[in-house]
């Protein structure tokens, strides 16, 4: 049993496990944002065990009901190999201006010159997610207070191969003026890696 264990210490991801793995880290990280950010309020949140953190999940229907079908789409276009980026917009209620805008960037990693299965341990790609989940959550520590009543949106960017859902509706960048960018840290299954960064308006507080 010994042997068996430490050889299975790496896994071989495949394209259907990477998908899973990068569709979880979507799902967690939309939710520590819209918490970590207070676009809902805290009890519409409860915490749950993920990635050896105590992390917030909506619990709030009516998020769920809109998080749900986005993210299994998401999920869809990226083992078809259609997904870029997800960008989730934060924006002012009042003035609709936005305020922040956090982009994860998808790339497909070559696969290995020699033929072989790619190989990664969970524990590697574990503590690579840890890292981004961290610092999402320090975010307010470095990002301007939003003071007023926000919104979000996600903005998904596909290439011009995938299908799109007839609800869904075009929409334009949706860009920050005055804009400062925080990379965050990355991870790759290599299979798919996932590049993160956050801009944000500078003068907010001007």
């Amino acid at each position: 049993m010994a042997p068996q264990k430490a050889q299975g210490a790496r896994n071989t991801i495949t394209l259907k496990g990477s998908t899973k793995i990068v569709s979880e880290f979507f799902a967690y990280a939309v939710n520590s944002i819209l918490y970590q950010r207070g676009i809902y309020p805290p009890e519409a949140f409860k915490p749950q065990k993920q990635y050896g953190l105590s992390l917030m999940v909506t619990s709030d229907s009516g998020l769920t009901k809109y998080l749900t079908p986005v993210l299994q789409q998401m999920s869809d276009w990226l083992t078809a190999g259609h997904l870029q980026r997800l960008v989730l917009v934060v924006s002012s209620a009042a003035t609709k201006e936005v305020l922040e805008r956090w982009t994860f960037v998808i790339v497909a990693e070559a696969p290995s010159e020699d033929g072989q299965p790619v190989e990664k341990s969970e524990k590697e790609i574990v503590s690579e997610i840890q890292a981004i989940i961290r610092q999402i959550t320090a975010s307010v520590s470095f990002l301007p207070l939003l003071n007023d009543p926000c919104t979000f949106d996600l903005v998904v960017y596909t290439d011009k191969a995938s299908d799109v859902p007839t609800e869904w509706e075009d929409s334009d960048p949706r860009y920050i003026t005055h804009a400062s960018d925080v990379k965050l840290r990355s991870f790759t299954t290599r299979v798919h890696k996932v590049d993160a960064l956050v801009s944000y308006r500078a003068d907010i507080e001007d």
